[in-house]
């Protein structure tokens, strides 16, 4: 494992996998009896025969053996294999660690997507220095976690994981003796042991509160110690590339971002309490870090002023606070520290209420700031590079203090949203009774911005609190105030951004305006926001007016004027998931895309910095896919060295639960912003025909796809009966209802629930449909000539391939045959009929098309690392999707028929279900 051997480089993977495999197959031995373990490793055995021998016959076998489970075994067999997903998807991020380290051990050319390569790329096409200097002192890249109502997952489970990857780790690492290596196989034991008895589900309904303490361990795993690691190898690559980086630290280009706790729209358990809360557990976690990474940077820095000179400001500092005993006298650096660690004590407890960590020696004042704790972290370090010790202010210390400019008091910046027609309302009501007789409601768009601008022109304001307003107008103003009081206690950073959902008018931005005027973060007096005003443009028709919108709003004098106090930048966000439920996934690939080209003219006709928030989900019905190719494949101009996009769900897990795929995956997403930034061709297409032949396929896509989800009658009953979808909404498996409203319409289901229900009936049709009739229409009407132009899109540019590419990987993931059974739970036979045929024509099309125009023989050819992996872990996750489908109809019947609460047998099912949900989602990673 020590040298970089290409022949059989996944032979470690398939050691890896196999001691994971026998562990899990020995603890279900041990722990549920040998009856089960065969049962186990017959149905094992029987799908790796269908899937890697293709052994027809082993179909009917498996599904025998599934349909004649008994409901104790049934939970057995969903759990068996859900792990084994879940130990196979650690087997693999710590092969990709492994095969990361040997080509950096090896001397290899930096890889594609990390820094090292985007400054290689910036030399080859003579990318001033000076260009790339301003791309770090303007940057700003920020990945925003999100609450995900289909993920089940526990911290307990993940910290399993955790400690399994660890133990693999180590054994890749370091070189063991026979002992050691029987030993850490004890430890994997244990680890698997604990990961078996641990329950995988919570055994109540999710809060929002649980969301944000599952989001916020991912900052105890990764977050805190790889954000600062990363900017220290950032800034030594730079070093390296360039001398006059040496010495120079980065602005703070890459900060995380939260929407857990603060994200309304649709979800009413999101109030002003649960912001407050949410603060307070985010700053917990922060303070937290810093009181134990205080106590052992004291503990280390025993320099004494008898052998080290030291500077006067640490010297004054020190002498400000006692010494442990008269043996300590002379210690000036640990004493200055062990004040700081006073002092960020005293500050914990101040803004939280309650004391942390361990006691300190002395009592301090505490911070006002996090500058002020930075301010004297930074007379330490000037201190250690004056006189000759420079090397110590570059270990922890160095790591501190860029946490400190990262994570301030408040450690995620949290963004606050909500649709835009409930602040339609809240203003309606204040308006009403401020100005009585006035009936906002019945304005047009022009006659309700022009009232806007009137009150937005006035420091007067409309609320009163010696008045009583309604439910949901006392509930929005209590969020603002809550934002206005985050903003005193923790900074303006610690909130800057309010988004509008469903944004389709300019009066939609000044009705938000109104409202942060109305507790002080706007002021006409000063002409200054204290937090950006976010449109999120979600539906294919709100896309294309975009431009529109955002060119009428910037031409408002009075809104430019605040735009002065946000640095002249203005964001928009993009929703994928909504814009693909609307209109399918080619068009709403196009449709963004095209509502990027018309941005980017648009800003710069106003002078404006645009950037942009992409609303992507894991799944590529939802804009997921790879980072790397996402982002370069943004058209010229659309990321000026500025990006936030959204992390959710399963893919937060997959991507930020090992620390150092963790810091590889941030590491990629500020390589790609660099690469597009410096590197981005100014035209939108390399030749005009290809926008051209974009919108006809657009076209026939938007009208395949409407015509199945929207125009079928019976299509709604169809979707609710052959997917999870029922017990996705039902099952209490997130905080926020599956849909907007109490009803089963399309239009009013959430986007997630959408998209993943699909994906576990392995249809995946968000991420494909439409496509295949689209290319058929299109080749019927150009012939031979417009394949070759398809052919060409693909080779030439990096919008299309990439959108072909991630629809490689939805189909390679869908299964028509097992999408049959799922089908096969619709009562109505005349329905099913009708409608999966369609669904399964549609689909061979699809692969037909997408071969033809990239010239593979079979999907995935040209991603082989990812046919591997689905090689290899499908035969474990087939036979989760057949018990489930099992699992349906039997919790299905039970509920049409019951008359009596359910039983300890009933409540296995249901457990089965949620079971199965789970598994699959860790099988196939980036389904929500």
């Amino acid at each position: 494992m020590n040298t970089l051997n290409e022949q059989d480089k996944d032979s470690p993977l398939r050691e890896d996998t196999r001691l994971l495999g026998r562990v899990l197959g020995d603890t279900v031995r041990s722990q549920e009896g040998d009856a089960v373990f065969a049962l186990i490793e017959k149905i094992r055995q029987t799908s790796i025969r269908f899937h890697r021998d293709e052994d027809f016959a082993a179909r009917n076998e498996l599904e025998a053996l599934l349909d004649g489970l008994s409901r104790e075994d049934t939970i057995h067999v969903v759990r068996a294999f859900s792990y084994f997903s879940h130990l196979s998807n650690i087997a693999e991020d710590q092969h990709h660690i492994r095969r990361s380290r040997l080509h950096l051990r090896a001397g290899s050319a930096p890889r594609e997507g990390s820094v090292a390569h985007a400054l290689e790329l910036a030399d080859e096409n003579q990318v001033p220095r000076a260009k790339v200097r301003d791309f770090f002192e303007n940057a700003l890249i920020s990945p925003v976690l999100t609450a995900h109502p289909t993920e089940v997952q526990r911290k307990s489970i993940l910290t399993c994981q955790l400690r399994i990857a660890e133990l693999l780790d180590n054994r890749d690492r370091i070189q063991m003796t026979p002992d050691e290596l029987a030993e850490s196989e004890e430890q994997i034991r244990r680890a698997v042991l604990v990961l078996w008895e641990t329950r995988m589900l919570r055994p109540s309904k999710l809060s929002v509160t649980d969301e944000v303490a599952n989001g916020l361990s991912f900052y105890d795993y990764t977050f805190l110690r790889e954000v600062p690691r990363l900017y220290s190898r950032l800034e030594d690559i730079l070093a390296r590339h360039d001398d006059s980086w040496k010495d120079t630290e980065l602005p703070e280009i890459l900060r995380m971002g939260s929407w857990i706790g603060g994200d309304r729209d649709g979800n009413p358990f999101v109030t002003a309490d649960v912001l407050r809360k949410t603060q307070r557990m985010q700053s917990q976690v922060v303070f937290g870090f810093y009181l134990d990474e205080l106590y052992a940077l004291s503990a280390s820095m025993s320099l004494s002023s008898a052998l080290v000179n030291m500077s006067d400001e640490l010297k004054a500092l020190g002498e400000a606070y006692p010494a442990r005993s008269k043996h300590g006298d002379d210690e000036l650096y640990r004493r200055a520290l062990r004040g700081v660690y006073a002092r960020v004590h005293a500050t914990a407890t101040r803004l939280l209420g309650t004391p942390m960590g361990r006691p300190p020696e002395f009592a301090a004042a505490p911070y006002d700031s996090a500058d002020e704790l930075l301010a004297d972290l930074d007379i330490t370090r000037r201190s250690l590079i004056e006189n000759g010790t420079a090397n110590l202010a570059h270990g922890r210390l160095r790591l501190l203090r860029r946490a400190v400019r990262v994570f301030g008091f408040y450690l995620a910046a949290m963004d606050v949203r909500q649709n835009s027609d409930v602040h339609e309302r809240t203003v309606a009501e204040l308006l009403s009774v401020a100005r009585p007789g006035t009936d906002y409601l019945a304005l047009d768009e022009e006659g309700r911005i022009a009232i806007l601008l009137e009150e937005l022109a006035t420091p007067r304001v409309l609320s009163s609190p010696a008045l009583t307003y309604s439910e949901e107008t006392e509930g929005e103003m209590a969020i603002f105030r809550a934002v206005a009081d985050g903003h005193k206690q923790l900074g303006t950073a610690s909130i800057p951004q309010a988004i509008i959902s469903k944004t389709d008018g300019v009066s939609d931005m000044l009705e938000l305006a109104v409202l942060l005027k109305e507790v002080g973060l706007l002021s006409p007096h000063e002409k200054s926001l204290a937090i950006n005003i976010v449109p999120l443009f979600e539906t294919i028709e709100d896309l294309q007016n975009a431009a529109g919108i955002m060119d009428r709003l910037m031409s408002i004098p009075m809104y430019k004027e605040l735009l002065v106090s946000r640095k002249l930048t203005q964001e928009c966000m993009l929703g994928y998931s909504d814009s693909n439920k609307d209109g399918g996934f080619l068009t709403s690939g196009w449709e963004l895309y095209k509502a990027e080209i018309e941005l980017v003219k648009v800003f710069k006709k106003h002078g404006i910095r645009m950037r942009l928030f992409h609303g992507r989900g894991g799944s590529v019905g939802r804009g997921g896919g790879p980072s790397y190719q996402a982002i370069l494949a943004q058209p010229g101009g659309a990321v000026q060295a500025q990006i936030r996009l959204t992390e959710q769900g399963e893919v937060i897990a997959s991507k930020y639960s090992n620390p150092e795929v963790g810091r590889r995956n941030l590491e990629v997403l500020v390589a790609a912003t660099m690469e597009a930034t410096l590197l981005a061709h100014p035209e939108a297409a390399p030749r005009p025909e290809y926008l051209q032949a974009m919108d006809e396929l657009s076209d026939h896509a938007f009208k395949a796809f409407r015509n199945l989800v929207y125009e079928t009658d019976g299509f709604e009953q169809y979707f609710w009966e052959s997917t999870v979808i029922s017990e996705i909404a039902n099952l209490n498996i997130g905080s926020r209802p599956a849909s907007r409203k109490k009803s089963t319409a399309i239009e009013d289901l959430r986007a997630i629930p959408w998209v993943f229900s699909w994906a576990q009936s392995r249809v995946m049709l968000p991420g494909w449909y439409g496509f295949g009739s689209a290319v058929t229409a299109y080749i019927e009407k150009h012939g031979q000539q417009g394949l070759e132009l398809l052919q060409s899109m693909h080779k030439e540019w990096s919008f299309f391939a990439t959108q072909l590419s991630n629809m490689d990987m939805v189909l390679a993931k869908s299964d028509m045959a097992i999408a049959s059974r799922y089908a096969a739970l619709v009562k109505d036979e005349a329905l099913r009929n009708k409608i999966f045929p369609r669904i399964k024509g549609e689909w061979e099309k699809t692969v037909q098309s997408l071969l033809s125009i990239t010239g593979n023989a079979e999907l995935l050819d040209g991603n082989p690392l990812l046919k591997r992996s689905i090689k290899n872990r499908f035969p474990y996750l087939d036979p989760l999707n057949h018990v489930q489908v099992e699992l349906l109809h039997r919790f299905r019947e039970v509920g049409a028929n019951a008359t009596q609460p359910y039983s300890a047998d009933d409540d296995r099912v249901r457990r089965g279900v949620l079971l199965s949900i789970n598994g699959i989602a860790g099988g196939l990673r980036n389904s929500g």
